[in-house]
């Protein structure tokens, strides 16, 4: 029996987007968290200083990424690889921007290979809008490009997207080849995808590159989901478990498992990657059994996937009759493949965010199935949302630039002493620009218009991207400051005879990145044998009990603290050593 589908689609509805709106959308949303933006502490920070310093080791060095000799935190050669090879390629630029250029690429493959994946995904049979008596409903062509038109909107407007994907770390590129094998997942059951060897080499892609960024069992997992689905709706027509559909030969279905084992034994081999021992008595079962907890995930959940996640939702309900189509059970595990590993690593958001892609696709099916006045609710809850943010990002910025209004100006001097707000014109007028054209995208949603699919998420990709781009430019010079490393690292820097060296004691490999990088600095580990060639010593106020055993104090003396905002927060002691 041919369940009902829940989307009605007029030929006029499944338009496509103006291409030069996507690819304007698109820079603006990758180029400003690019340009101009000290790496900001933790991930970013101590991603950049492996990069940085692996750039100036031998060749021989790049098997073992470290810094300083500490391996870093993140697993993973590749995006180590990229960013020391961008920093050679591109000596005239600063390492700082010449790093970041892989990774805006990466982001771009991203948008990209999210945007063929819903394609694939709507020309599936079930994912068809109603056929009408009289004609007049959607091409199958139209309707899948106008899907994917609207999938790009959804992943722009999620607001977990824009800082982590923006990062010089092993994040962004763990998102690109999950979404690259989202990708090819989607060719192989697609009846209209050409040249088989571009699905294999697609997995290629997604599963060595998800095994050389830290995450074998991701690639493994990527590399199982096809064939879980395949088999699904094979059990569910009582057919062998080797033929997945009529159209399709189950070869390439095979290769998807083949490359994700290749990848998964080649990382085991380099890497020495072993399942974790006991891993059903792991503590992270006693973790979630408490319940701050789960409403510790519950609000991650919300806010990190917000505004998809609710549209995800309503997908998997008004399409629960076609569970066992590729467009609805596919994105349906991979979410919930990524949510179990979210819960497996603590309500991570870094891990969260590779479900972003299938949340993205999920939340286009739903759009044909929603009602006038909820597509209306949420154009309204954009426009005053985004419209806010924009209201107070500009009158920060006012105030920062003169004084008024006053609270908002002392609310900025007491969160960042001593920082000094400039007037920058080539931040200024990017500002206008989106701001300029965020009433015209106002005014052209109010306006009497053909309908469109993707029509009641332009607001909310549009504003996403509104706000991003303000805090971007207008407050770059504050956030810098604010999450940056560069303040105490320059003023260490300032007490550092010149040519001289720091020692360091209980540093995180973030703060060590920055006084390399911000301060110039050579650094050394305490306690080491090069100690003795350095004339001060930097140690976190926490760790002073530590050092006190592990370094003879009778050498050194306290010479200044250095706060990185105000007093209660982090706080170096520096030493200078004794005549």
């Amino acid at each position: 029996m041919i369940r009902p589908t829940p989307a009605i689609v007029t030929q006029l509805a499944a338009r496509r987007l103006p291409r030069w709106v996507l690819v304007l959308l698109g820079l603006f949303y990758i180029v400003p968290g690019f340009l101009g933006r000290d790496p900001w502490r933790n991930e970013d920070l101590a991603a950049f200083g492996v990069m940085f310093e692996l750039a100036q080791a031998p060749i021989g060095a790049w098997l073992t990424p470290s810094l300083l000799g500490e391996p870093p935190a993140r697993a993973g050669w590749l995006p180590y690889w990229l960013g020391a090879w961008a920093i050679q390629a591109l000596p005239i630029l600063p390492a700082n921007l010449a790093a970041k250029v892989p990774f805006a690429l990466l982001l771009c493959v991203t948008f990209a290979s999210t945007w063929y994946a819903v394609l694939h995904l709507a020309r599936a049979p079930g994912a068809q809008p109603v056929s009408f008596a009289f004609g007049g409903e959607a091409r199958p062509v139209d309707y899948a490009r106008a899907m994917a038109d609207a999938a790009l909107l959804a992943l722009i407007a999620s607001l977990g997207l824009a800082m982590l994907a923006h990062e010089t770390s092993v994040d962004p590129a763990r998102l690109a080849f999950v979404t690259v094998g989202f990708h090819a997942a989607t060719r192989c059951f697609s009846t209209h995808a050409r040249y088989p060897w571009k699905t294999v080499a697609l997995s290629w892609l997604s599963s060595w590159g998800l095994a050389l960024s830290g995450a074998p069992g991701l690639a493994l997992l990527i590399g199982s989901l096809p064939v879980v689905v395949g088999a699904l709706q094979s059990l569910s027509r009582r057919r062998p478990f080797g033929s997945l559909t009529d159209a399709i030969p189950p070869a390439p279905r095979w290769v998807f498992l083949v490359c994700a084992v290749g990848a998964l034994t080649a990382a085991a081999l380099v890497y020495g990657w072993t399942w974790p021992g006991g891993w059903w008595r792991d503590a992270s079962l006693a973790y979630w059994g408490r319940y701050d907890a789960w409403r510790s995930l519950g609000r991650l959940l919300v806010w990190f996937t917000w505004p998809i996640g609710l549209l995800a939702l309503w997908a998997l309900w008004s399409w629960r009759r076609q569970w066992l189509s590729t467009h609805w059970l596919l994105p349906f595990l991979w979410v919930l493949a990524v949510l179990l590993s979210t819960g497996w690593q603590r309500g991570s958001d870094r891990t969260l965010l590779l479900a972003l892609p299938a949340l993205a696709a999920l939340a286009a099916f739903a759009l044909p199935t929603l009602r006038r006045s909820v597509t209306a609710l949420i154009d309204w809850f954009a426009l005053l949302f985004f419209t806010g943010g924009a209201v107070i990002i500009w009158t920060v910025w006012i105030a920062m630039m003169t004084g008024n209004p006053a609270k908002p100006a002392s609310n900025v001097a007491r969160l960042a002493p001593n920082f000094e707000p400039t007037f920058q014109l080539i931040a200024f007028v990017p500002a206008v620009v989106v701001t300029l054209g965020w009433l015209g995208v106002m005014a052209w949603r109010v306006g009497r218009h053909r309908p469109a699919i993707w029509k009641s998420l332009v607001l909310s990709a549009a504003g996403s991207t509104l706000c991003w781009v303000l805090l971007m430019t207008l407050w770059l010079p504050l956030l810098n400051h604010g999450m940056g490393q560069r303040p105490m690292s320059e003023r260490v820097a300032a007490a550092v005879p010149a040519g001289d060296c720091v020692a360091t004691f209980g540093l995180s490999q973030a703060q060590i990145a920055g006084l390399q990088y911000h301060g110039g600095l050579r650094v050394v580990r305490a306690p080491s044998t090069e100690i003795h060639t350095c004339s001060r010593l930097v140690v976190d106020t926490a760790d002073y009990v530590r050092l006190q055993g592990a370094v003879a104090m009778d050498e050194w003396r306290l010479m200044t603290k250095i706060a990185r905002l105000r007093d209660n927060r982090d706080t170096w002691m520096m030493f200078e050593r004794a005549p």
